[in-house]
């Protein structure tokens, strides 16, 4: 059953999208007309791990596992939204956003429109039925695929020259998908997720610094290897964890290394010399800590970058298990279950690097395995991890696709 998981994820999910056309009728009712049909990938982060609200620098690539938006516009000021997999049926008035923040579903949509309509872009009533291949809570995204899967969607119905004449900014779409994220779902997180699923291209990672939004798109030749994504399937919650937390610390450090650094706007602002120069005036161990994790970790990635750029797998892999162990240590967001998955991983040989990926307390790892060894791989790995866990883990193979857009209709 896994080996047929991982065949599928590696060729893409391709929508049916006759099957996906007929469940937005059965919900919605009325006909086909007008119906448009929209996507965004979930990410995983190749290295960089807690930089991107740093200001610093981050290495992912969008995934093909993505969010799919069957959409259609309504005659009224009324939003409805559905998940076919959740079948919860969502109605707002794009007249008053401000009353549905506490909705279990349907607060990141709606916050995205509540963005959209604050900057200036027309958004009319629809009908939008959401189709999730991100698993949620893992840790690769599924927020971000749906902030801006909906944002384009928002944005292309209010003014239909969107896509036709006219082509959406998908950088002010991450933008406005992490501002609804701040200030109506209530999580400060980066712009890594939203950048990541907004602007991906196929077998590319984006070398991104989140101070400035500068980006290089880094062709990516595993040659002979592959992104291996183990789930731990311990689900997590971004807002329950501790995220804001380590961010605070973060910047109470940068605020003690300003008395030496006072033009430092963000930790990525301090060379790892001069951070290692002056690191005794964190006389906090666990500021000390969670400071050397971010200044090390954005030396990691313009590292792991080269080595990519060179064909260096080996030293690229290297970096991976540096930066795991970094999080784990100094950081401290892996946990038992990313631990475990990382520690079986590091035993096959084949296997050059292995990592924790996302915000950590559960969620994935990202691991570099030899395509000759992946059976082997996901078979001692899932095993060990059943053995000491509890229950299983899962396994995916996904190419590197693209960002969001939208997707010709064909039926």
């Amino acid at each position: 059953m896994t080996e047929v998981f991982v065949n599928l994820i590696r060729e893409g999910i391709f929508m049916d999208q006759e099957k996906l056309i007929q469940s937005f009728l059965g919900y919605f009712g009325g006909s086909s007309e007008g119906i448009r049909i929209f996507t965004s990938p979930g990410r995983v982060n190749l290295i960089g791990e807690h930089t991107d609200y740093n200001g610093g620098f981050v290495f992912p690539v969008a995934l093909t596992l993505a969010t799919t938006v069957v959409a259609r516009p309504r005659n009224d000021d009324k939003i409805r939204l559905i998940a076919n997999d959740l079948e919860i049926m969502v109605e707002a008035d794009l007249d008053d956003l401000s009353k549905y923040k506490n909705l279990k579903w349907g607060n990141y949509q709606l916050g995205v429109a509540d963005e959209l309509k604050k900057a200036g872009y027309v958004i009319k009533g629809c009908d939008l039925m959401y189709d999730d291949k991100v698993p949620l809570g893992s840790g690769l995204s599924s927020s971000a695929a749906i902030e801006v899967a909906t944002a384009i969607a928002l944005v292309s119905l209010g003014d239909e020259a969107y896509g036709k004449t006219k082509k959406v900014d998908m950088v002010q779409m991450a933008l406005i998908s992490q501002k609804a994220e701040h200030n109506y779902v209530g999580v400060k997180c980066g712009i890594m997720d939203q950048f990541a699923s907004a602007m991906g291209k196929k077998n590319h990672a984006i070398f991104l610094d989140c101070k400035d939004l500068s980006f290089e798109l880094v062709p990516v030749n595993l040659d002979g290897y592959s992104l291996v994504i183990g789930n731990t399937n311990k689900k997590r919650s971004l807002g329950e964890s501790k995220y804001n937390e380590r961010r605070a610390q973060c910047e109470e450090g940068l605020s003690i290394l300003r008395k030496v650094f006072p033009e430092a706007a963000f930790l990525r602002d301090i060379s790892v010399s001069d951070y290692e120069q002056h690191k005794g005036m964190l006389t906090d161990d666990i500021i000390r800590k969670r400071v050397e994790h971010i200044i090390h970790e954005n030396q990691r990635v313009i590292d792991s970058v080269e080595a990519l750029k060179k064909g260096n797998l080996k030293a690229f892999g290297e970096l991976m298990n540096q930066s795991h162990d970094s999080l784990r240590d100094l950081y401290e967001v892996t946990g038992i279950e990313l631990d475990t998955l990382v520690d079986e991983a590091r035993k096959i040989e084949g296997v050059l690097g292995a990592r924790m990926t996302g915000a950590g307390f559960g969620g994935c790892t990202i691991n570099l395995v030899a395509n000759q060894v992946i059976e082997e791989f996901i078979e001692k790995v899932g095993k060990a991890y059943k053995e000491k866990i509890g229950y299983e883990a899962s396994f995916y193979i996904s190419d590197i696709g693209d960002g969001g857009r939208e997707v010709e209709v064909t039926v």
